[in-house]
């Protein structure tokens, strides 16, 4: 079960091409500026199961799924259930957006879990005074766009740059 805000089709904004966002409620990061902020409280979701949102995520089959919120990391077993059942049923990819650094993620052995099942992951928290909106899907220029699987395997941060004339990362 995952405490849910809300599920978007067909949304550009949280990755490459059309994808289907979930959002979650709860995070604990507060960050000045936050843009959803109603997010914060866990306790303003509703309750989820993976079946269910599962439905919602086959509706579309050519969108890939966006994991953002509030911060997936908060909830990271919910998560990573989905993101299994994800990989089982289709072949789409994973986006999440997280206030937790890479590397912090790694020390959290749920946290990890989750990592090892998404393709990129959007690290850092959103710092107001580095706010840049010529940033491709993220919010401030600490932000980082991770490839996690190749991360992983080399052992040290692989980081996707995109700019308009190549908006669309190779993983």
């Amino acid at each position: 079960m995952i405490s849910i805000l809300s599920i978007v089709h067909d949304t550009m904004v949280d990755g490459p091409g059309f994808r289907t966002s979930i959002y979650c409620a709860g995070c604990p990061n507060h960050c000045a500026g936050c843009h959803n902020p109603q997010s914060w409280d866990i306790n303003h979701g509703i309750m989820t199961s993976t079946e269910d949102i599962m439905k919602e995520i086959l509706e579309d089959p050519f969108a890939n799924v966006t994991f953002s919120g509030g911060d997936p990391m908060f909830q990271a077993d919910g998560f990573a259930e989905l993101a299994r059942a994800i990989r089982t049923e289709s072949d789409k990819d994973i986006w999440c957006f997280t206030g937790y650094r890479y590397e912090n993620l790694l020390k959290n052995p749920k946290q990890l879990e989750l990592l090892k099942l998404i393709d990129v992951l959007v690290d850092g928290p959103f710092i107001k005074d580095l706010r840049d909106e010529d940033l491709f899907f993220r919010g401030s220029s600490n932000q980082r766009l991770i490839n996690v699987q190749k991360s992983l395997t080399l052992g040290e941060v692989v980081e996707l740059h995109l700019t308009k004339d190549n908006p669309n990362p190779e993983l």
